[in-house]
């Protein structure tokens, strides 16, 4: 069963945040310069402050409800998604998925750009039936009862988009663990996930770097990420001893969150808000903390860690389904070179990006939109068919 859903929060519960914000102990925090040892102090105070004065929740929310909620039942898990029926007589059904610690804010710019391209300057034939989905655990989807890990969302996943939507065939999309999901949904569930488009690459090939330039990579991606690993650890390993913490201070909840937008991103002059507004680094925040789903969203970590971690199993195949790459230059988790890559999926599209970090949707919604237009032009194209095109989507 599908039901309609609106969000709704009511003022009492904004209330006990904004209160909560307002009281935070500022003196009792070492005024530390920049953001060297994490989030900047003097930022941090001015962006609570603009938070409780000008950031208006109710006006986010109408945003998000003006886009098609729903909740539907999978596995137990009450699962919160926005569907965007596309334009045309035969849209690509296309999910879409988030990260941590992102949300469904990510996608805001780029539902309606995909589902009605014909109104962006583009085709129709372009369009893609956009479904985007809060995971399980994060936002307004409920949580499992114990952490599950990117696999075992995966099958949750084509379980909602095959039996509770009805699609036979389907692409998919993401980045962070939107992205690490996809590599398990073209592994396990080929027969309906029929390609994949990744912004971002966490897992491994069991048998790891074969030649000098992938062994070169893996070295300097083990050095770049030494600074990255210690909310990594936490959240794989002790992730309820974190929010016992975070669950009483939406300061800090704000302060974890942000450092990640900060360090992640492709901003100018170190200025987190040259690619960001509060407004939208807020409705990300507040969606963890209305939902008091900072806790459960951690979980992917440990389950990802239970699952084995990175890596595929030693009795790896390659994952046979086309996929599609958008490489962007700031991403923090740095791409493996491409011989690596071509072990692990079959490359049909590989785009190199001039501008764009991390959240690429967010980022850089437009460059996003047009290489997954591109992206499934190319799968559609067949040159052995006579008239070009391919029914296989």
């Amino acid at each position: 069963m599908i039901k309609k859903f609106k969000i709704s929060v009511s003022n009492k519960k904004i209330n006990q945040i904004y209160s909560k914000v307002k009281k935070y102990p500022w003196n009792d925090i070492k005024k530390l310069d920049g953001w060297t040892h994490g989030t900047n102090h003097k930022y941090l105070k001015e962006f609570s402050k603009y938070w409780t004065s000008k950031f208006n929740w109710k006006k986010q929310e109408k945003k998000i409800n003006h886009f098609s909620n729903y909740i539907t039942k999978v596995d137990n898990i009450n699962l919160h998604f926005i569907k965007e029926n596309g334009s045309g007589k035969n849209p690509t059904p296309l999910l879409i998925l988030h990260g941590w610690p992102g949300s469904i804010v990510e996608f805001l710019d780029i539902i309606k750009k995909l589902a009605h391209p014909e109104k962006y300057g583009a085709r129709k034939e372009d369009a893609f039936d956009v479904i985007v989905p809060s995971l399980p655990g994060f936002g307004f989807s409920s949580a499992p009862k114990k952490p599950l890990g990117p696999r075992s969302i995966a099958k949750i996943l084509n379980k909602f988009m095959t039996k509770n939507l009805g699609y036979k065939k389907y692409i998919a999309q993401g980045g962070d663990w939107g992205a690490t999901i996809c590599n398990w949904l073209g592994y396990d569930h080929s027969i309906s996930c029929k390609a994949i488009h990744i912004n971002c690459l966490t897992m491994r090939h069991p048998k790891g770097p074969i030649n000098k330039t992938e062994k070169d990579w893996e070295k300097r991606f083990s050095n770049d990420q030494i600074m990255q690993d210690g909310y990594r650890t936490i959240q794989a390993t002790k992730p309820q001893t974190l929010s016992y913490s975070m669950n009483d201070s939406p300061v800090g909840v704000a302060a974890w969150i942000l450092e990640k937008f900060y360090s992640w991103s492709d901003i100018k002059k170190k200025n987190i808000e040259s690619v960001y507004t509060k407004d939208i680094l807020l409705t990300n925040i507040m969606i963890y903390l209305v939902t008091n789903t900072f806790n459960t969203a951690s979980w992917i970590y440990f389950g990802r860690r239970e699952e084995g971690g990175r890596y595929f199993p030693n009795n790896f195949k390659k994952i046979k389904i086309p996929t599609g790459v958008a490489k962007f230059p700031k991403e923090m988790s740095e791409w493996p070179p491409k011989s690596y890559v071509k072990r692990i999926f079959k490359i049909m599209h590989w785009s190199e990006m001039e501008k764009g970090g991390h959240f690429a949707a967010l980022e850089q919604p437009n460059l996003i939109v047009n290489d997954l237009r591109k992206f499934l032009r190319g799968l559609r194209f067949n040159p052995y068919n006579d008239q070009g095109r391919d029914d296989w989507l």
